[in-house]
């Protein structure tokens, strides 16, 4: 497991991410954090969450740690304001409202029964043939969600029927996540 991030590096993400938007409303080259301390080069999975109201408004991220910490939220900020298929792209007008929230991931474990899912605590991916679900773990918290609501919910997330985390064909795997949010 990972160890929460220092809210110095907190906050530079937060603030990389704010930075993002702006430039890209004012035609301006993407910033680069400075300085960057080891945390923030690390290849780490991340997602950025968009909301405006406390109304989801993006949410973009690779489970994979495919590059960068830095890189990860700066193009998933981008991603989830603009290429989220679920919303049309976020407007210049929008940009004071939205508040930005940061989920950087632990590595994906396997597990093979719903007792090794903890809500609260874990976030799940379900994988079956060429379909994937995943939800973060304050999705299950925020809902109110016991385990298998959990895991029936991202199976409807991966476009399979719920319950289908029952079937030895179906791969459930847990995660955790250092969850941040600007004010707001």
């Amino acid at each position: 497991m990972h160890e929460p991030l220092p809210q110095a590096d907190r906050t530079l993400l937060l603030e990389l991410a704010r930075d993002t938007l702006k430039a890209t409303f004012a035609g301006r080259p993407l910033p680069l954090p400075d300085p960057l301390d080891d945390a923030l080069t690390q290849r780490r999975g991340a997602f950025v969450t968009l909301t405006i109201k406390g109304a989801l408004r993006g949410c973009i991220g690779h489970v994979e740690a495919v590059e960068p910490l830095w890189r990860s939220v700066r193009d998933n900020t981008l991603a989830a304001a603009f290429r989220d298929p679920r919303f049309p792209p976020l407007e210049e007008g929008e940009l004071e409202q939205v508040v930005i929230e940061i989920s950087v991931l632990t590595p994906m474990q396997r597990v093979t029964s719903p007792d090794g899912v903890v809500v609260g605590t874990h976030g799940l991916l379900i994988e079956r043939g060429q379909r994937r679900g995943l939800l973060l773990p304050q999705v299950a918290s925020e809902r109110g969600w016991d385990r298998f609501t959990f895991l029936d919910q991202t199976c409807r997330k991966a476009g399979l029927d719920p319950g289908c985390w029952h079937s030895d064909e179906t791969r459930i795997f847990v995660f955790c996540a250092d969850h941040f949010r600007e004010p707001g």
